[in-house]
């Protein structure tokens, strides 16, 4: 048995005697293994006549940000990104969030390997909506977004995607700047850390990619852009407070439900005023024309939580000192974590919104259903209506 069909025998039983939905995971296995499949090594493809010549030119690319990843950055040197695969879909995978009516707190599903996080990925939209109508006729507030890639930790080696180049070289390199990161530290159950932790990463390399190999201008519009994703993020954190206000206050559902429809309006006002300040950019226009609810949010505020403060300590000590000091506090208790993150964020001026614990919670019940060894991140740059770039099936994404 190949190495590849042994992990994913291992998924399949772990998932089976962990209780998960047998079906989700033939489909979450058929799905990675027509991925593999298809994978070519990308000097092939570049030297395929037939080949798109858009396709061959950022391909052509990939090689450099693997070796500015590894060299300049530290990361993890193996195998992913030397492969392509043309999944001939928009998106990658399908995530689905969900929350209870009056919390800002989404649901959890908990996995063998990967630990519990805030959404289940499907590689079918079908399979995903119809999961995600489920979720609604229990009484939860729902969200689905198309996510453009997806790593599996280095479990496998994971492959450039055609979902991935739409968004030109730039967008590439930070897509594998982040899920090199993820390999590099994962924090088991806390995906907001993790989260952070890539994004942050990210940020700084592409500082760095952009000031030595981009073109004339190219960081000053990367630093305008991760500013306006900044302000996004702060506005969901926002939304989020005054929900929180209103769902434990002592009013009835009925006015709960008046309030949290009203705050959503004042939420898009903010937006506005934003839009208008930013001289008419309108980076999530898309995102605010949908239905807006606390499943929406939450797939924005598992990837900003804790940004700021990693920001700030990356900036203090620098590149290898943060990694190393990253290991310790992943290898900390979670409260002890919450507790370091949370001076950090003291340190720059900045407390942000806090769960009764001190830490985002696993629910009683949290959905015990799939195994993941697949993270999503996101760069929450808001394109289209998802502001999800990254996900995953078989649990998650990149």
């Amino acid at each position: 048995m190949s190495s590849v069909f042994r992990s994913l025998a291992i998924i399949l039983l772990a998932g089976a005697l962990s209780g998960c939905s047998l079906p989700y995971y033939l489909r979450a296995i058929g799905g990675q293994l027509e991925l593999l499949r298809k994978r070519q090594p990308i000097e092939s493809v570049i030297a395929d006549a037939g080949q798109n010549a858009a396709v061959k030119t950022t391909l052509s690319r990939v090689a450099e940000m693997r070796e500015f990843a590894v060299n300049a950055l530290g990361l993890p040197d193996n195998d992913s990104y030397t492969t392509y695969v043309d999944l001939d879909r928009p998106y990658a995978v399908w995530n689905v969030i969900a929350a209870e009516e009056f919390s800002v707190e989404p649901e959890r599903w908990c996995f063998p390997f990967a630990g519990c996080v805030a959404y289940r990925g499907f590689f079918d939209l079908e399979d995903a909506e119809r999961y995600r109508r489920g979720l609604e006729e229990d009484g939860l507030d729902t969200y689905t977004g198309g996510v453009r890639a997806y790593s599996t930790l280095g479990y496998f080696d994971d492959p450039v995607l055609n979902t991935m180049l739409d968004g030109g070289e730039e967008y590439i390199a930070s897509v594998l700047f982040h899920e090199l990161a993820h390999q590099k530290l994962y924090v088991k159950d806390d995906s907001e850390l993790s989260e952070a932790f890539a994004t942050a990463v990210e940020e700084y390399g592409m500082a760095m990619w952009l000031g030595e190999r981009g073109r004339p201008g190219a960081l000053e519009l990367y630093r305008e852009r991760v500013a306006r994703r900044n302000e996004f993020g702060q506005l969901v954190s926002a939304q989020q407070a005054r929900l929180s206000e209103i769902y434990n206050s002592p009013r009835s559902d009925e006015a709960k439900r008046a309030a949290k429809a009203e705050s959503f309006e004042i939420m898009r006002g903010e937006y506005a005023q934003l839009k208008a300040r930013r001289e008419g950019v309108g980076d999530y226009d898309a995102w605010f024309a949908q239905p807006l609810n606390n499943a929406a949010l939450a797939s924005v505020a598992t990837y900003t939580r804790w940004l700021p403060a990693l920001r700030w300590r990356l900036e203090q000590i620098g590149l290898n000192a943060f990694y190393r000091e990253m290991e310790t506090v992943a290898d900390r208790p979670a409260g002890e974590r919450v507790a370091v993150l949370e001076s950090w964020l003291a340190a720059r001026g900045k407390v942000p919104r806090r769960t009764e614990t001190g830490e985002a919670p696993v629910r009683q019940g949290a959905r015990r259903e799939n195994i993941g060894i697949i993270r999503p991140t996101s760069n929450v740059d808001g394109r289209d209506a998802s502001p999800v770039e990254c996900g995953g099936a078989f649990a998650t994404g990149c």
